[in-house]
Parts: C-alpha cells; structure tokens; sequence
C-alpha cells in the first residue's frame, strides 16, 4: 500500500511539474501574440545609435519573443508525450528511475 501511495505522489509531482511549466509557456506565448498583434512599431525613423532603436530592430521586428516562447511550447509537449510514453510503457523503470532530481539536471540541457 505504501510503495502504490509513493507511486501515485511521485506521478503527481511529476505530471504537475510539466503541466505548470506547459501553461505558464502558452501563457507567455499568448501574451507575444497580443502585443504583436496590437503593437506596430514604424522603423522608418530608427537610427544605429539608440540602444531602443537597436532593440526593437533585432528583437521586436524579428518576433523573437513569440517564436522562442513558441519552440519552447512544442518541445513541452514533446517532453510531456515521451514522459507519459516512458511511464505506460516501462512502468517499473519510470517507478525507481524518474524523480524531482532528474528533471531537474536535465531542465538545464533544454
């Protein structure tokens, strides 16, 4: 009984880990679009000495902002598909290998 509590913790943590990193992406992701769609920026009267003006050429104009947050939306939704993937799949493996601990070493390879 105790070892199919610690389980049911564990997948909860994890599970939970993901979701929340997943919805506060697609909520960074939905405030880009919001402000490129409503914000337009003329470059017309940009000069090559403002640090403001560089910015928005280099950052803003390109969209980066929405296409990183984006990228990093997919590859959550990949990451989450493999976890669930690896849980169904090697049940007993997902049980004794996957921990708080190795999310987060491998956060920081992502």
């Amino acid at each position: 009984m105790a070892v199919e509590l610690d389980c049911i913790t564990m997948f909860v943590q994890t599970i939970n880990i993901l979701i929340v990193h997943q919805s506060i992406v697609d909520m960074s992701a939905s405030f880009f679009t919001l402000l490129t769609a409503v914000v337009e920026v003329d470059g017309t009267r940009m000069s090559r000495d403002s640090n403001y003006d560089q910015f928005v050429c280099r950052v803003w104009l390109t969209r980066a902002p929405l296409w990183i947050t984006m990228t990093v939306s997919t590859y959550g939704i990949l990451i989450t598909a493999a976890e669930r993937y690896i849980a169904v799949i090697y049940p007993i493996w997902y049980n004794v290998r996957m921990n708080k601990h190795f999310y987060k070493g491998n956060a920081l390879h992502i």
